[in-house]
């Protein structure tokens, strides 16, 4: 007999970097289920996967108890009931920038009944897990000089106002990761959590306030691109398919303590832009508007942990993965996903 395939949950999985994994995992052979409720994502990003004898999805919140995942008929075939599930990835959470108020009751459900409740599948199954967890747990870092951005460690304990507008998923992702800790302690787990700095590339929801993105496509048409903040806003990027390998080696590594994922070459958004103007011989002007409350400057990662522990680092250059995405945009410029509440996870 064959050897059964891992039977993978990602959670999340219909999102921007949760499309990549589902993608990574099905290429490798696995079988994926990918669940989300598409309040800040689109099924667009998951729909060439749907053919795909090994992969199936399935429309939930969990917010909501995953209840007899073995009964649920489109999974059937993974036989979970005899060969359990291996890995389960947690991406699911809103990060809509421009609709973050609107998602203030899901975000915080996303970062505590929803990790529970995943959990509570990995303790079923006994299986590997791991929770994607974000930089802005840091909150505010020390300012240093101009020039000489701060890199954080992971020892760094961060400073959140706890009631401040954005808490819920500031401090929603630092009590999640207190709830993975807890379950690791407590049953023995085998847990990984990934501090995920900023991240672009194809898929990102348009005029959300994510701004590469809409750099992009507003460059292809010559039409203003615009900065949430003033020229010396400045930021690490890294590539998706970086945080995506990087997430599948530490599934198969030992470490347990939290690492941090993000680029290590830090730029102004405003010479990001100027870059993407270049590539797309554009005319368009940068202007510069009034700052988010969901956007605003952040750390930057030291990736010394997670470097030593699997050898990660990211390996796609700012300018390969600016013309992917443009690439990638004016192939799908049709298609691409605008932020809505009604279509997007």
């Amino acid at each position: 007999m064959a050897k059964q395939s891992k039977n993978i949950l990602v959670l999340g999985g219909a999102g921007f970097i949760g499309s990549y994994l589902c993608e990574r995992l099905v290429k490798a052979g696995f079988n994926v289920i990918c669940v989300d409720n598409f309040s800040s994502s689109s099924q667009l990003n998951i729909n060439h996967l749907l053919q795909e004898s090994n992969f199936e999805l399935i429309k939930h919140d969990m917010a909501e108890p995953l209840l007899d995942l073995e009964e649920i008929e489109d999974v059937a075939k993974f036989q979970i009931n005899v060969y359990g599930i291996q890995e389960i990835y947690n991406l699911a959470c809103p990060t809509s920038v421009k609709n973050f108020e609107a998602h203030q009751i899901q975000t915080i459900l996303a970062n505590t009944i929803a990790v529970k409740n995943a959990l509570d599948l990995a303790v079923k199954y006994k299986a590997k897990f791991m929770q994607f967890s974000s930089s802005v747990i840091y909150g505010d870092v020390p300012k240093s000089t101009i020039g000489k951005p701060n890199f954080i460690k992971e020892d760094y304990r961060g400073l959140i106002d706890h009631l401040e507008p954005r808490a819920c998923y500031d401090q929603g992702k630092k009590y999640a990761e207190t709830i993975v800790d807890v379950y690791h302690r407590q049953f023995d787990l085998d847990t990984k959590i990934v501090r995920i700095f900023r991240t672009f590339g194809p898929r990102m929801l348009l005029k959300d306030g994510q701004m590469i993105p809409d750099f992009i496509i507003n460059a292809l048409d010559n039409k203003d691109l615009e900065i949430f903040g003033d020229e010396n806003f400045i930021t690490s990027i890294c590539y998706v398919s970086d945080i995506v390998e990087g997430a599948v080696t530490l599934m198969d590594s030992p470490l347990n303590d939290p690492v941090n994922m993000g680029g290590t070459t830090v730029h102004k958004l405003v010479d990001v832009a100027n870059k993407i103007k270049e590539l797309t011989n554009s005319s368009s002007n940068i202007v510069f508007k009034e700052s988010l409350l969901f956007m605003r400057e952040l750390g930057y990662p030291d990736i010394g942990r997670i470097k030593k522990a699997i050898g990660w680092f990211p390996i796609v250059s700012l300018e390969d993965g600016l013309n992917r995405t443009i690439e990638y945009t004016k192939a799908h410029k049709n298609l691409v996903n605008f932020s809505s509440n009604n279509d997007e996870a």
